[in-house]
């Protein structure tokens, strides 16, 4: 997120780190980055220690799955997997801490940067992914790591076309979202249509450990090489899941994919942004620069053409 949260105060995160994971830093430091969550840097004399994230709850997560799924990436690293940016056990041995509703969480701060913010953009770094992600799909899933399911219902199509009946007078991006949104309703509901008749084609593809974000802005390029961040969204699903920014980057004869999972991922992608964008903006909102990068990428998602092919 863009700007610090008005719900909890730096001091206050920066305690519960103290309390619940070491006494050994002094300093906090707010991060305008990422989308959904919040982030600091926490630094001992100056020098910085940790990444620390503040996870919301509610439709994607409950406290319990998100400690299911930090936990089981933790186990990820310790089998052997480098490349998971894993959070550290608290004094308890747990990965999360509930904190103003939602749940802190630890990652030893690494210096490296973005591999990016859209496709990849060289073979050696598709030849990277494609080794890091074929290693974990063929890890042994920990016990307890979270199972994927869908992340719209069924109806989502109808739902929200009541939802856009009335006008949304919450922000200055509010009618303008119940606009875009309107104009959209036939394909959404034919998105929704498509996307559940594939996850019911889901269950006759082999389920392996995926990270289900594996976009550049999730890699970060350290000294000792690629690195994949944020593991909230760890779950067992087929292996198309991790596969989409492959494929979309042009290359799909690396990943090797299933097509139907790939047009699976790619609607519950689409899907997915779209709800939480409409929730977004049905909320008050003051038009902060979340706000508006909220509303650009709720464009983007309706606009854009299907990434996969057609369905048969």
């Amino acid at each position: 997120m863009r700007e610090p949260p008005d719900f909890v105060s730096a001091a206050t995160v920066l305690a519960a780190v103290q309390e619940h994971w070491t006494l050994d830093v002094d300093a906090i430091e707010y991060l305008p980055v990422g989308f959904g969550a919040h982030h600091w840097r926490v630094l001992c004399a100056g020098q910085p220690r940790l990444f620390v994230t503040l996870d919301s709850l509610g439709r994607a997560h409950s406290a319990e799955s998100l400690e299911a799924a930090y936990t089981a990436a933790g186990e990820l690293a310790s089998a052997g997997l480098e490349f998971v940016a894993a959070c550290l056990p608290d004094r308890r041995g747990r990965r999360t801490v509930p904190l103003a509703g939602g749940s802190v969480s630890c990652v030893p701060w690494m210096e490296g940067k973005p591999v990016g913010s859209g496709p990849i953009n060289t073979e050696r770094l598709a030849v990277q992914n494609t080794e890091m992600l074929t290693r974990l799909h063929a890890s042994s899933p920990p016990a307890g790591m979270p199972t994927w399911r869908p992340r719209v219902e069924e109806d989502f199509g109808d739902a929200l076309a009541d939802l856009l009946r009335d006008p949304w007078r919450t922000g200055p991006y509010g009618e303008r979202a119940r606009t875009a949104l309107a104009q959209q309703i036939d394909s959404i509901r034919r998105w929704t249509d498509a996307y559940h008749a594939l996850c019911r084609r889901a269950v006759e593809h082999p389920w392996v450990p995926t990270h289900g974000e594996t976009h550049t802005a999730n890699q970060l390029l350290t000294d000792r090489g690629i690195v994949f961040v944020d593991w909230e969204s760890l779950a067992l699903a087929p292996r198309e899941r991790d596969l989409g920014t492959l494929v979309g980057s042009g290359y799909a004869e690396l990943a090797a994919p299933n097509w139907d999972m790939i047009n699976l991922f790619d609607l519950e992608w689409r899907l997915d942004e779209l709800a939480q964008y409409a929730l977004w903006f049905t909320q008050p909102h003051t038009g902060t620069d979340s706000d508006r990068a909220a509303f650009d990428d709720l464009l983007a998602e309706l606009e854009r053409p299907d990434r996969a092919r057609v369905i048969d």
